[in-house]
């Protein structure tokens, strides 16, 4: 099986990408494991024009393609997202308004292979569990609509830095064991 780690913050040596790295080498004993980031892809905004509605095909060929090729070849889906303004990163977001082709929320639609599963590990630099919930939500929504089965979240508050990770490393290889 394989899995897929997404970091969804543009940033490749921050805390996000320290919890990703994290999360691999544990996966990387039971699954062949590939890390991303959100920022390895060039993805332009979503254009608004709908053509997606009735082709199932996005009028742009960017690296909306090639990330979602990403997704197919994975069994499992983790993405790990800091909290910008209390809701994921643009970079990311507008990766998920790129997906509508893929959206079951009108046909004809794209399709992912069925039984992935997906997960979503979450991290804020403020104390307050509430804005990692609308993370998880968030995350939680764009699997749902991609027919990827979420099946559970991590959400860690007060994390400012690699430092702040590593003092949690035990929250995150204990969720590792349930993927």
């Amino acid at each position: 099986m394989k899995a897929l780690i997404i970091n969804c913050s543009p940033v490749k040596s921050g805390a996000t990408a320290e919890i990703c790295s994290i999360i691999s080498a544990e996966l990387s004993q039971r699954y062949e494991t590939k890390q991303v980031c959100i920022d390895d892809y060039s993805i332009a905004f979503c254009k608004g024009c709908r053509s997606c509605h009735k082709t199932a095909e996005c009028v742009q060929s960017d690296g909306a393609q090639q990330l979602m090729a990403e997704f197919e070849a994975a069994d499992i889906i983790i993405c790990v997202s800091p909290s910008y303004w209390a809701d994921v990163p643009g970079q990311f977001k507008v990766f998920i308004d790129r997906c509508t082709p893929y959206s079951n929320t009108h046909e004809p639609h794209a399709s992912l292979s069925k039984g992935k599963k997906g997960y979503a590990v979450v991290q804020r630099t403020g104390p307050n569990m509430k804005e990692c919930e609308r993370l998880i939500r968030t995350i939680e929504h764009f699997c749902g609509h991609l027919e990827i089965e979420f099946c559970g979240h991590l959400g860690l508050c007060s994390i400012e830095n690699k430092d702040d990770v590593l003092m949690r490393m035990d929250e995150i290889t204990d969720f590792c064991t349930n993927i």
